[in-house]
């Protein structure tokens, strides 16, 4: 029988997680599925054949704890999933403009340190935008994330600036077409199209997740939508577990990347009946014979 983990986190409470569909089928394919906190203590890595990082929610929390622990499972006899590199990469949003360099459209960004709120109000200007949208270089769950029109009162930037102190700043052009056609997540196992799914946020809200109230649906993703993604995916060294390509259309129409998210990415397996099986399928390709 293998023996595999599952890193979460302490509480998942707050939070919507579908991972216990594939790890029912897991199980019942001799696969024993633990789940356990990254933030866990005293744990033997070395009985689990494969570690994935799944739901550490909260890592952005505290991101340097949270590579040391990857680093002892990568110490550890256990391989994990996706790769520590790969983690590496993919924490810091560097990574856009590192996509960017190599001909893959994204969203078009600045990158400003610890901004100022003159530097902030600058942006509209730099942009060419009404409205612009920020967050930090280490996040995920939209903290600290602040959608600021150009009319904002002081104060809003002012929090805008207290949150982005001491880090880095991407700050975008704010994409209409997020209130009403959404933003796309493509979903990939083993660097195969699996499903996609499509977030529209909830009224007066830019935050497309789940747990800020965002609708979720399943979708056919647009040619266009499959060529984009697939272009990122094959800018990177290896074939991942998993990925999650986040994509939105700009004004003029065409898609552009708002996030590839190889980390800890909600995989969204209850919105395509097949899904389950297919991670199942992908995991059980890396389990040792």
């Amino acid at each position: 029988m293998n023996r595999i983990a599952f890193l979460t986190m302490d509480s998942l409470a707050d939070f919507v997680s579908y991972d216990q569909l594939v790890v029912d089928l897991l199980r019942q394919s001799d696969v024993t599925v633990d789940e356990i906190s990254w933030r866990a203590e005293n744990v033997d890595w070395n009985q689990y054949s494969l570690v994935v990082i799944r739901s550490p929610w909260d890592y952005q929390q505290a991101p340097l704890a949270f590579l040391q622990a990857l680093e002892q499972i990568h110490q550890s006899n256990a391989v994990l999933l996706n790769s520590l590199e790969v983690v590496h990469w993919n924490i810091r949003k560097h990574y856009l403009r590192e996509l960017e360099q190599k001909g893959v459209r994204i969203v078009p960004t600045l990158w400003l340190q610890s901004p100022s709120v003159e530097q902030l109000t600058a942006a509209f200007d730099t942009l060419q935008t009404e409205e612009i949208v920020g967050k930090p270089l280490i996040g995920a769950n939209a903290d600290h994330a602040f959608r600021l029109p150009r009319t904002a009162p002081q104060t809003n930037f002012e929090r805008a600036h207290a949150a982005w102190n001491n880090t880095t700043a991407l700050i975008q052009p704010f994409v209409p077409s997020i209130l009403d056609t959404g933003e796309f997540s493509l979903i990939y196992f083993d660097n195969q199209f699996s499903h996609a799914i499509r977030k529209v946020p909830r009224s007066s809200d830019f935050r497309v997740q789940e747990e800020h109230g965002g609708r979720i649906e399943s979708c056919q993703p647009d040619p266009d939508l499959l060529e984009l993604a697939s272009t990122c995916l094959q800018c990177l060294p290896e074939c991942l577990l998993y990925a999650r390509v986040d994509i939105v259309r700009l004004p003029n129409g065409l898609p552009a990347i708002m996030e590839l998210e190889l980390i800890e990415p909600s995989l969204y397996l209850a919105f395509d009946a097949n899904s389950p099986a297919r991670f199942a399928t992908a995991i059980g390709r890396r389990l040792k014979p």
